[in-house]
């Protein structure tokens, strides 16, 4: 790999050649001519060995009371990569009908799939069950119930695990931070809500509670913050024990491990958190005279997210004066915020290049912004790039597999972004590029007609 292109955040298989950098063996020039900007290009070699990483990373750490490692959907997920993820020996955790829908387009085993949200629709549920997923993830009382009536209705046992929140706050960004007190998700152990939650399941039937879940945030560098967690849900084990006189035998501890996207960020590698992470549970185990239950995780941005590239068209400069008499570079590109909202969301931090070519002009203070109708249309704030990039450049932002393509919009109506898989030499599309064409089909045109029973007037 370049010198300038940290492996930590970089794909495996990124590099520069003649200046170029290439990705897959395949010049990010020739990508562009081949399938135009904006365009996200997926390493195959480095999603599948990610996969394969942390299947194998949560085997090593907690050997027979190793779980299901699901991959969360909600980072990025096509057919094909759920086709990856069930090679790699993964589950799938989805959260809407829409995710589910995916799976089952792709053939995935449904007993390796778990349902979560905090809001799931009654069809949601019942597809869920129709299908046959391993277990859902069950967020409120009313959710409870809800699930319960389903599954009745349908001759069925659900298995399931409930959401509790341990109240821990987690040093991460406050809008990906959920396992304080004060979020929309999970049942709270400290008010007891937890414990109201798991009475209320085991008056029903048709539910098997299997265990606990916890998600506590996203992007967390530290192993603290799951330990916390698993310690606070261990203790709720116990208490199930002591009242039940019977052991849950599953705990889903989340996911929200960090990914390097700047220079200084230093994720945990997953064998080095992962141990930690056991070291504690079977601590707390021992103390709490449990026996070590079944340790499931949900990987998703760690996997996906340093495997994929933007890669942007300039499309103009323009240097602006600012008040303290100094100027910024501004670098206009062709995509922006429909294809990477998370700067505007959570001032979020990337890392850029210029790709198709190398340069020994001089920096300067830059900002890349991106096409739309905002002024907080931007991809890179602070930026130091070389002073002759000029229209019909190109520009590579590393790590953008995370809720990239997943979180992307049609804001400004722009079409999105194709997902373009390189492997060797090769190229293909694996979500294609939008058209107009695909925006317009929403549209129709009908005849007003009566709706309820109110009278026109």
């Amino acid at each position: 790999m370049s010198q300038d292109l940290n492996p930590a955040i970089w794909p495996l298989s990124a590099t520069r050649v003649n200046g170029e950098i290439t990705i897959g063996y395949i010049s990010v020039s020739d990508l562009a001519d081949e399938f135009e900007t904006p365009a996200f290009i997926l390493d195959e070699l480095d999603f599948k060995a990610r996969a394969s990483l942390w299947a194998k990373a949560l085997q090593e750490a907690f050997g027979t009371n190793a779980g299901t490692a699901y991959y969360a959907a909600k980072s990025f997920i096509s057919t094909q990569v759920a086709r990856w993820i069930e090679q790699a020996g993964l589950g799938l955790d989805v959260c809407t009908d829409g995710e589910l829908a995916v799976a089952i387009a792709a053939n995935f085993p449904a007993k390796k799939i778990e349902l979560h949200g905090n809001n799931k629709s009654e069809s949601e549920i019942a597809a869920a069950i129709d299908y046959g997923v391993g277990v859902i993830v069950i967020d409120s009382l009313q959710e409870i119930d809800r699930v319960a009536r389903i599954a009745h209705e349908k001759s069925v046992t659900q298995g399931v695990l409930l959401r509790l929140n341990p109240g821990v706050d987690a040093d991460t960004h406050e809008a990906i931070s959920t396992g304080h007190e004060d979020v929309k998700f999970g049942f709270s152990i400290a008010s007891g809500a937890a414990w109201d939650a798991i009475l209320s399941v085991k008056k029903h039937d048709s539910l098997e509670l299997r265990g606990l879940h916890a998600h506590i945030g996203s992007q967390i560098f530290t192993p603290d913050s799951f330990e916390l967690s698993a310690s606070r849900l261990i203790s709720v084990l116990a208490k199930y024990r002591d009242e039940f006189g019977a052991e849950l035998a599953e705990l889903d501890l989340g996911g929200g491990y960090a990914i390097a996207y700047i220079e200084g960020d230093k994720p945990i590698p997953a064998q080095e958190i992962l141990s930690v992470i056991a070291t504690r549970v079977k601590s707390e185990c021992e103390k709490a005279r449990l026996k070590i239950p079944r340790i499931s995780i949900e990987p998703g941005r760690v996997i996906v997210g340093p495997s994929m590239v933007t890669i942007y068209k300039v499309g103009t400069t323009k240097e602006v004066t600012l008040e303290d008499g100094s100027t910024r570079w501004y670098v206009s590109v062709d995509g922006g915020m429909s294809d990477n909202i998370r700067p505007a969301l959570y001032e979020a931090q990337y890392s850029i290049s210029l790709a198709n070519r190398s340069s020994s002009a001089p920096l300067r203070k830059s900002r890349v912004v991106g096409k739309h109708c905002e002024t907080g249309d931007i991809i890179i704030r602070d930026v130091q790039l070389p002073s002759d990039i000029t229209p019909g450049d190109l520009l590579a932002v590393p790590a953008t597999g995370a809720y990239g393509r997943s979180m992307a919009s049609n804001y400004n109506h722009m079409a999105r972004p194709p997902v373009i898989c390189v492997l060797n030499g090769k190229a293909r599309s694996i979500i294609r590029r939008e058209t107009h064409r695909d925006l317009l089909a929403l549209e129709i045109e009908e005849e007003p007609r009566q709706i309820g029973k109110g009278e026109a007037k």
